[in-house]
């Protein structure tokens, strides 16, 4: 399952159009400063996908502020990126939220497929496991689950309660729960300084 959804082009047409939408959104906030967003792409290289997602997933959506002197960066949260990591959002929360463990077997056979390490499964299980479960974000939204997450079985517990009928919506769903860790600052859309 795992495997076929990673592999579905739909899934990534979805992610696209709920980024867009998501960046919309900022753009239409504006900057703090009240000044105009012009669009700032910035180049990413996803890895885990399909090999023909295109050009729009070679850079994440974000914006600067047209005002001299202000030329803030504004960047809405996304689904298609968890945060700073090279793989995907769905790829991480996939692939962490198989429940049979890492078996050598699948280990190889996700490096065959994805082109993830073995270090890289262990560090993303860390991260579910400790700092995802003591983050601020988590602290605070965990208590929206009755009864309460499984947290040794994250992401697979959190995955489960988001009661779509079809895999792809169920994934949708939790990558735009986690979306306000993609991006900070007001509105959601994380704010830097300079150009």
């Amino acid at each position: 399952m795992c495997h076929a959804l990673l592999r579905d082009a739909s899934l990534y047409d979805v992610l696209l159009t709920v980024d867009h939408d998501l960046a919309a959104e900022a753009r239409a906030a504006g900057c703090p400063c009240g000044g105009v967003l012009h669009s700032a792409r910035y180049p990413r290289k996803p890895r885990g996908g399909p090999d023909d997602l295109g050009p729009e997933y070679a850079t994440r959506l974000s914006f600067c502020c047209a005002v001299d002197g202000c030329r803030r960066r504004v960047t809405p949260p996304s689904v298609r990126y968890l945060g700073r990591r090279v793989y995907l959002g769905a790829v991480v929360v996939l692939v962490t939220a198989m429940r049979a463990g890492l078996t050598p077997c699948r280990a190889a056979q996700l490096r065959e497929w994805l082109g993830v390490s073995v270090r890289t499964l262990a560090r993303w299980r860390r991260w579910w496991g400790e700092t995802f479960v003591t983050s601020p974000f988590w602290q605070g939204a965990k208590g929206r689950f009755a009864p309460p997450v499984e947290p040794r079985a994250l992401p697979a517990s959190l995955l489960e309660r988001f009661g779509a009928d079809h895999a792809r919506d169920r994934l949708v769903a939790l990558l735009r729960f986690l979306t306000p860790l993609t991006a900070r600052g007001a509105g959601g859309a994380r704010t830097t300084r300079g150009a």
